[in-house]
């Protein structure tokens, strides 16, 4: 064993005559523990929140769209659909029709988006798990409404005696004024056969319809579409079917993957995880200098030790070394024991839902190997130069003896 270990692990682990260096040392040890502790518990936290905010979007988002790069609309012709089939990586695809309408129910009004969907659709997304009532059929003109337009309009599922009408501006120039509705509109009477329920923002803005109901109501060719939404292979590249993508379209599509699909949110979510992660850094800091102050109190009770180590011929550089593997040691021991426990915490609260949001929702929380990395980097960075520190004061009681 080391000659500076050895005595950095005695230091560490035995009580000195002063019973205020105990005290310090002990301070300085919770303090490390409760940093790490409380770093990784707020990590997972938000790890945690992210997912479970992510999670409601991955049901209503694709793994990749394909989107016009001007204008509304792109041509999808067999020839190019046969392509998409034949892309390795590809799992399930399905063209979709977009465009503003207005929805009009028992005098009550309100604006949406209608998404005119393929059959595939259920199976490129996990829409069907969000709804209440029936998917789409193609035996009359269905919508399925979001739950927040539901309650706006007071709408219901299956109620023929009030049908909901979807209203469009027809495609031309010039005012529509003097015009009556019937001619300044494209409109359709639908029955609603489901809601579904997302989120707020989302329940709020689509009207999900049959291909060709969107098709005929907007006056489209059948070859044009708004997007085409994409599910992967389970073990597809993305930046591979992107790139095969991108040779059929040319530079006529942009392709967007599902974070740059809700690229505020992911922002969003990022930035708020990054000020957590700096505030408890800070906190953790602080902390630190205790490690620092609990150092420097044990080089100057050690004195006379290092006189004595110092006549034997140790080196300058040896009694440093000493004092930085105590600081090094203090916080190792302090850092994993706080981990642990962190670890055991969430774990339990995995498991068990020792909190909960509401009485039905626990605390989301979740482990990731990312997490743990970030604070044993941290601890460790911050460890090693709190030793540095503490340990260059050894060279003052150098200069004493």
């Amino acid at each position: 064993m080391k000659f500076p270990f050895y005595i950095a692990k005695r230091y560490l682990f035995s009580k000195s005559s002063n019973n205020a260096i105990n005290i310090i040392t002990i301070i300085a040890a919770i303090g490390v523990f409760a940093g790490a502790f409380s770093l990784f518990i707020v990590l997972s936290g938000f790890s945690g929140l992210k997912d479970f905010s992510l999670s409601f979007s991955n049901k209503f988002d694709p793994d990749l769209k394909i989107l016009p790069a001007s204008g509304k609309t792109f041509l999808l012709p067999k020839d190019k659909s046969e392509a998409l089939e034949n892309i390795e990586g590809i799992a399930v695809f399905t063209p979709i029709i977009e465009e503003r309408v207005f929805l009009d129910y028992r005098n009550k009004n309100h604006t949406a988006w209608l998404k005119g969907v393929g059959n595939k659709y259920q199976q490129v997304t996990q829409i069907d798990s969000t709804i209440s009532g029936s998917w789409l059929t193609s035996s009359e003109a269905q919508v399925v409404v979001g739950n927040t337009i539901s309650r706006k309009l007071g709408l219901s599922i299956f109620n023929y005696q009030h049908l909901l009408k979807l209203m469009v501006p027809r495609p031309g120039k010039g005012q529509i004024t003097g015009l009556n509705p019937g001619q300044a509109f494209s409109q359709e009477n639908v029955i609603v056969s489901g809601i579904y329920s997302v989120n707020e923002e989302l329940d709020d803005k689509y009207v999900f319809s049959n291909l060709n109901f969107a098709r005929n109501l907007l006056n489209l060719n059948e070859d044009n579409f708004s997007a085409v939404e994409i599910k992967l292979a389970p073990n597809a590249n993305p930046d591979d079917v992107t790139a095969a993508i991108k040779t059929i379209f040319n530079e006529e599509v942009i392709i967007k993957n599902r974070a740059q699909l809700n690229e505020v949110l992911y922002k969003m979510l990022n930035t708020e995880n990054l000020a957590v992660y700096l505030i408890f850094t800070l906190v953790l800091i602080i902390a630190l200098f205790n490690v620092v102050g609990s150092i420097i109190m044990v080089i100057l009770d050690k004195r006379e030790n290092i006189r004595t180590l110092f006549s034997m011929g140790a080196s300058e550089n040896q009694i440093k070394k000493i004092f930085f593997t105590q600081g090094m040691l203090m916080t190792v021991f302090g850092g994993a024991i706080g981990l642990l426990s962190a670890l055991l915490l969430v774990y339990l609260q995995q498991q068990f839902n020792l909190v909960m949001i509401t009485p039905s929702l626990p605390y989301p929380v979740s482990i990731t190997l990312e997490n743990v990395l970030i604070v044993i980097f941290t601890i460790g960075i911050l460890g090693l130069l709190a030793s540095f520190i503490a340990a260059g004061s050894s060279k003052k009681a150098l200069k004493a003896v």
